[in-house]
């Protein structure tokens, strides 16, 4: 099969057989195809798009172009999360101990951050010594003796999908809903999970920044996870103001804490029990949303995650001692100008904040300093007086006249308090 004859059927706008998309997906995994003729059918399927028979055959196809876990020796349904990123996304370090505590089998395969979003491999990695490279042998042993493992995505997982993502990234076809789909389910299907929860972000802080695009988005997941044999419950969330009140890697980890804890910020608590909740459905366990309260009100969920780090390698004295962390040098406030209320805080401004202080990634090489972020003291609809902190800026540094000035003209204060929108926008069955 010519890989021109593939390139020229879809820029005209055919559908793919089944064999083209396999053929396609095996030189993208061995090299077979040079990258000008992969970028080159990449584009005609983000010009053209795919249906939803073509996008599930991709994503079957990229699942098996490396290994796939066979988890079926593990009692209980394997459920797993994912989010399309936002501003303070830290709910996976919550979900991941709450939904085991409550009896769920998480393995729960995460990235890195790139641009103005973080990554929960990072965040992780700001606990001392915990490890997300785990083999197959240790998550098996830490989903048989905890309950859940959190980690990166190896070589020999979906490798097609890392050479497509890597010249998606540079050749302008990240925003394709068929190949946004097929990149996360393929990973998803080849950590040998059974059920998803999935969170499309919507807002300015996510990369779907309107509900009809989430919602696409949404409905495409669920209808190819379904087709590819998942049991697939997806919620659209709102990123059009941070996640929570910290956003950086440490910061995000003590909020993570506090939420388990039970001290948590209302909105972050709220998404965590939500999807916490699906995942108990999904796992087939009775009185899921009495077992998900009870599991965070006495310390369940807490205890699984000091066993989850020290299983992963870290010292989970990290949950009672928070200079175990990485931390910044120094501390800047911002306040705010007016009495009033704070009517709105831009996420994205936030998240490139924190990038410009050393919290982000420009290139997937990147070294991040895990300690830099910011304290967001008063959110969107809060009371604020004059010369009260919004911000608490923690920085070293680097990048600190970028950060601060994004900062400064990133949030508006009103007289009149603003409305809010809900956390979750809709939910797909």
């Amino acid at each position: 099969m010519r890989a021109v004859d593939v390139i020229r059927a879809k820029r005209d706008g055919g559908e793919m057989s089944a064999d083209q998309i396999r053929a396609f997906v095996s030189a993208a995994a061995s090299g077979g195809w040079p990258d000008y003729q992969l970028s080159a059918l990449l584009m005609a399927i983000f010009l053209k798009g795919m249906t939803a028979t073509e996008t599930a055959t991709l994503t079957r196809a990229m699942a098996d172009s490396g290994k796939v876990l066979d988890l079926s020796d593990l009692p209980g349904v394997k459920v797993d999360k994912h989010s399309t990123g936002g501003i303070g996304d830290k709910v996976s370090l919550v979900l991941a101990p709450l939904a085991a505590a409550c009896g769920v089998t998480v393995p729960m395969m995460s990235g890195r951050g790139l641009g103005h979003t973080g990554g929960t491999l990072d965040k992780l990695e700001a606990i001392p010594g915990f490890r997300t490279n785990l083999t197959e042998a240790e998550l098996r042993a830490a989903l048989r003796d905890v309950g859940c493992g959190m980690i990166g995505q190896s070589a020999d997982v979906a490798p097609a999908d890392k050479k497509l993502y890597a010249l998606r990234d540079v050749t302008g076809t990240v925003e394709s809903i068929p190949l946004i789909t097929a990149s996360i389910l393929s990973k998803k299907i080849a950590e040998g999970i059974s059920a998803l929860v999935m969170d499309v972000k919507c807002g300015r802080g996510a990369f779907m920044k309107t509900l009809p695009e989430a919602k696409a988005l949404a409905e495409s997941i669920q209808q190819v996870g379904t087709e590819n044999g998942l049991t697939v419950r997806t919620l659209i969330t709102d990123m059009d103001t941070p996640l929570g009140r910290n956003v950086g890697h440490s910061l995000e980890v003590i909020e993570a804490i506090e939420t388990l804890k039970g001290n948590g910020p209302d909105d972050l608590t709220e998404l965590c029990v939500k999807q916490a909740v699906l995942m108990v459905e999904l796992a087939g366990i009775a009185d899921p949303a009495a077992t998900v309260r009870q599991a965070l009100r006495h310390g369940a969920a807490l205890g699984k995650f000091r066993q989850m780090v020290e299983q992963q390698g870290g010292d989970p004295w990290v949950v009672d001692d928070y200079a175990q962390l990485p931390t910044a040098p120094h501390r800047t406030v911002i306040p705010a100008p007016t009495d009033g209320f704070v009517a709105d805080v831009d996420p994205y401004s936030v998240g490139i904040a924190v990038a410009h202080l050393g919290g982000g990634r420009k290139t997937a090489a990147d070294r991040i300093d895990l300690g830099v972020g910011v304290v967001i003291n008063k959110k969107r609809g809060e009371a604020v007086k004059a010369g009260e902190t919004v911000f608490e800026v923690h920085h070293g540094d680097t990048g600190v006249r970028e950060a601060m000035d994004l900062l400064t003209y990133c949030f508006r204060v009103s007289d009149t308090p603003p409305s809010v929108n809900p956390l979750i926008l809709e939910e797909l069955k």
